[in-house]
């Protein structure tokens, strides 16, 4: 059996993904599978994927699909692997040489359900360092652990490596058709982990680019309480509600005036900025009225003191400091 499996979902990254690839091929981990799926690019995308896999044919799985998005992307990534671990790369991002050589010595040591790692973000003109969100390795990774990392984890799929056990619940593949997928994923699977390895080292570098979704305005930034709700909906399901409800309202107030706003910063349009300010606040007082309460939101720290008092006055701060930024 493969140890770890390597999916790339690439939709129209022709100027990215051979640096992609290449990051990978030169693993000093020597036994990876690769798979590339080619989500319909309209540019050369599939075309170096299969340069790629002529040169490097035992290495490198290349599936080409109509359009379907990333998280379908992803799920048919899982369901074709055969390896006992699962990692995520995106095809216009990379990853350090040693990434995998490091995730395997871990895993050796100990057989984590999986292992998060921090991450490198390059931006044009300068580089910074996120950390994961754990702070040592838990291999017994108890109720009060869990909560813990749920607040503060960072969330992304790709700076993790995953037992692929753990995908053979269908309710935790990526949800198609929505922005967010990583938030909605990562939120029901961490009561799921049994234990979870840390790798202090940035081996992801994900690149900040001004024309990703990111960066960019849409009006697919609603389906944020889309995902929260769907989140709350799982924990409801599967008798998890009231063992982590404060969590699970920190997370949402924070998501909805913190990560929402900003990104509806975005937007020239000031009409759906204030429109986006007023459903904000609306789904978050429908779902958690009482949410200044919240014990987390009560701890010290500006980010919690905004939380707290948000209105339409703080967002429009927000919205004029992320002008003179994009500026």
């Amino acid at each position: 059996m493969i140890d770890i499996s390597v999916i790339v979902p690439a939709y129209n990254v022709e100027r990215y993904i051979s640096q992609c690839l290449d990051s990978l091929i030169n693993q000093t981990k020597k036994e990876l599978e690769i798979i590339a799926i080619d989500d319909g690019s309209t540019d050369n995308t599939l075309s170096i994927l299969n340069m790629y896999k002529e040169k490097h044919p035992d290495k490198i799985q290349v599936i080409s699909q109509k359009n379907s998005g990333l998280s379908i992307t992803r799920n048919i990534g899982i369901k074709s692997s055969s390896g006992k671990y699962i990692a995520f790369v995106d095809g216009d991002d990379e990853v350090d040489l040693t990434l995998f050589e490091k995730l395997w010595n871990k895993i050796k040591d100990f057989p984590y359900d999986a292992v998060a790692f921090n991450v490198e973000l390059i931006y044009p003109n300068k580089k910074s360092i996120v950390n994961a969100g754990i702070k040592h390795d838990l291999k017994d990774f108890d109720l009060n652990l869990k909560k813990d990392f749920l607040i503060n984890m960072y969330c992304m799929a790709c700076n993790k490596m995953y037992k692929k056990d753990l995908f053979k619940d269908e309710n935790l593949l990526f949800t198609p058709n929505t922005w967010f997928e990583d938030v909605l994923l990562m939120h029901k699977l961490v009561p799921n982990l049994m234990s979870l390895g840390y790798l202090n080292f940035p081996g992801y570098k994900y690149y900040q680019r001004e024309n990703s979704i990111t960066y960019t305005y849409s009006d697919k930034l609603k389906d944020i309480n889309f995902v929260l709700e769907k989140i709350l909906e799982y924990y409801k399901k599967n008798d998890l509600y009231s063992i982590y409800k404060s969590e699970l309202e920190y997370i949402y107030v924070r998501y909805m005036f913190a990560t929402y706003i900003k990104r509806l910063a975005k937007t020239k349009n000031k009409q759906k900025f204030n429109n986006g300010i007023i459903y904000s606040l609306d789904c978050v007082n429908k779902t958690f009225p009482n949410y200044k309460e919240n014990i987390y939101i009560n701890k010290s720290g500006f980010k919690n003191l905004y939380l707290k008092n948000f209105n339409k006055f703080l967002a429009k701060i927000i919205y004029y400091l992320e002008k003179n930024k994009m500026n």
